[in-house]
């Protein structure tokens, strides 16, 4: 646990005097809470990594808390103290594999963030990343072989729109927590999305390849069958000439056919004739020799 005595009240009267310009009835009335159910799924704002130690101040005075979170929000599993982030930011912290949703409702540590330790997990939270149990009697978190600080990594999820600098950690000595930043830390690239963009682009690039082949398929298909007739047509030009000889020829034949029958029959019709002649002139003759 951290403690957080005159950096606490210096927050505490800037969120007092705010808190006082929004009207009388706003300053007895709770801020809500953020709902942080669903911060390890929403988009990254900025993240890295940082020693977290653990408080619970429920201004008991049991754990040497000077009153209750700079926010105004009672301290409640979730709600978490930066040195420097706005009020009301939102993220999640993993260690060893855990996540951890947080919300910044409060200000510290103080001085330990001079020596790099930037935020402060409620006791609730530690105790569960840890393994530990937290302790409603003392506000501290036992059975976790007495860790007090460990380093996580953390995600920003959402800023708050309050002051406060939008980017790493600083020691709370900087006083940072207490100006305005209009220039936050760019998103890192979300690989995750990188990733599923290149997968989107390599399916769409499969799709038009496939469907570039059987666009040459079917050309290569129309081709060929183009060709076949192409062939059948030739064939039957060649086979024209001996086709019109053959039908020529039959022709002929039987032209000449039909000449020979008629020879033959004006021979048969002559020999005929003739005959009866001869005959008529044999009989003539008989007749002239009675």
């Amino acid at each position: 646990m951290t403690a957080r005595f005159g950096m606490r009240v210096s927050a505490l009267l800037v969120t007092t005097a705010l808190t006082v310009g929004a009207g009388a009835t706003a300053a007895f009335a709770e801020p809500t809470a953020p709902d942080i159910s669903q911060a390890t799924e929403q988009r990254t704002l900025l993240k890295g990594s940082t020693t977290a130690s653990y408080y619970w101040d429920d201004a008991s005075g049991r754990a040497g808390d000077t009153g209750l979170p700079a926010s105004g929000i009672s301290m409640r599993k979730g709600l978490a103290a930066s040195p420097s982030w706005p009020l009301m930011t939102e993220g999640y912290v993993i260690y060893k594999g855990k996540k951890a949703p947080f919300f910044i409702g409060d200000r510290g540590p103080g001085n330990p963030s001079n020596n790099g330790i930037m935020l402060d997990l409620d006791a609730k939270t530690f105790a569960d990343l840890t393994g530990g149990t937290f302790n409603s009697s003392t506000l501290g978190v036992d059975g976790n072989g007495g860790a007090g600080h460990i380093k996580v990594q953390y995600v920003i999820t959402k800023w708050g729109n309050g002051v406060g600098k939008k980017n790493h950690p600083v020691a709370f000595s900087t006083g940072a927590w207490g100006r305005k930043d209009t220039n936050p830390a760019k998103p890192p690239v979300d690989m995750v999305a990188v990733a599923a963009k290149k997968a989107e682009a390599e399916k769409a690039a499969e799709a038009k390849k496939k469907a570039e082949a059987e666009k040459v398929a079917a050309l290569k298909v129309a081709a060929a069958k183009k060709a076949e007739e192409a062939k059948a047509a030739e064939k039957a030009v060649a086979a024209a000439p001996a086709t019109l000889d053959a039908n020529v020829a039959a022709a002929a034949a039987e032209t000449d056919t039909s000449h020979t029958g008629t020879a033959l029959a004006l021979v048969g019709g002559l020999a005929v004739v003739g005959g009866a002649g001869f005959l008529s002139r044999g009989r003539i003759r008989k007749a002239v020799r009675r």
